[in-house]
């Protein structure tokens, strides 16, 4: 999944692709890269981000969501989590709903199973502007998995399709260095629960702890990551540098499954 930030302030490609042909040019390129999902974002979620209004956020994303879906065979994501939005960009060619929020603010749950769309739920504990002040769990395996389940359960009752669902642990998100290990290292827990693993650690914090790199020099670590994610049994890894990924899990599923290719 390459991520394509249709925004100015997110933490790592902030206002590389505000400009909607700059936009579509990237999206295009991580096609060319070997991306099979391509995840549009109008709204920063980077810890302290502010927040972006619905219109706003359609504008920006809906026409780069339409140039893709004229010009390239790929599966379009929408990351957004408000219900307005994500029935525009429904309308407008995505497949997938990917939500920070695990479809919970008002009419979300209900916009994605209108359209029939996939939908990827992700665990987040608090707000952007505030997740990372003091995040804490008794047991962060279990409490994400719990959550994780139960947001699984919310789609099926909506009318979602079960192999219509994957599930997210949320790298970075209301978690401490610790707290992110845990989830890597227990990724099984979450793959029990029978849906496919997003695992989205791109350039992030944590990366940037184990290199003592900043976000702008994170891809070789990033895809360490990416493939002890896949090695761990990740079936989506959500990534910034598509072509270095992309070899990365090859690599990584070759030796999972001791077969080239």
């Amino acid at each position: 999944m390459g991520i394509l930030n249709v925004t100015p302030d997110s933490f790592s490609d902030g206002g590389q692709h505000l400009e909607r042909q700059a936009a579509i040019a990237a999206g295009l390129r991580m096609v060319g890269e070997g991306a099979a999902i391509i995840d549009v974002g109008g709204e920063s979620t980077r810890p302290g981000a502010t927040a972006v209004g619905t219109q706003q956020e359609i504008d920006r994303v809906v026409p780069v969501i339409e140039a893709l879906a004229s010009r390239a065979d790929v599966v379009l994501s929408v990351d957004s989590s408000k219900a307005d939005v994500i029935a525009a960009a429904l309308r407008a060619g995505a497949h997938l709903v990917n939500d920070v929020r695990a479809l919970r603010m008002p009419g979300a749950l209900a916009a994605a199973a209108a359209q029939d769309a996939a939908v990827c739920v992700m665990h987040m504990q608090g707000e952007p502007a505030t997740m990372q002040a003091e995040p804490r769990y008794v047991d962060v395996v279990a409490e994400v998995r719990e959550f994780l389940r139960q947001r699984a359960n919310a789609c099926v009752a909506a009318g979602i399709a079960r192999d219509s669902i994957c599930i997210d642990p949320g790298i970075g998100f209301g978690k401490t260095y610790q707290h992110n290990i845990d989830l890597l290292r227990n990724q099984r827990s979450f793959t029990d629960l029978g849906y496919p693993l997003l695992i989205g650690v791109s350039r992030k914090g944590v990366v940037g702890i184990m290199t003592g790199r900043p976000a702008s020099e994170r891809m070789v670590g990033s895809a360490v990551a990416a493939a002890f994610a896949v090695q761990a049994g990740a079936a989506i890894i959500r990534a910034h540098d598509v072509a270095a990924t992309v070899d990365a899990v090859k690599v990584a599923v070759a030796l999972r499954d001791g077969m080239a290719g």
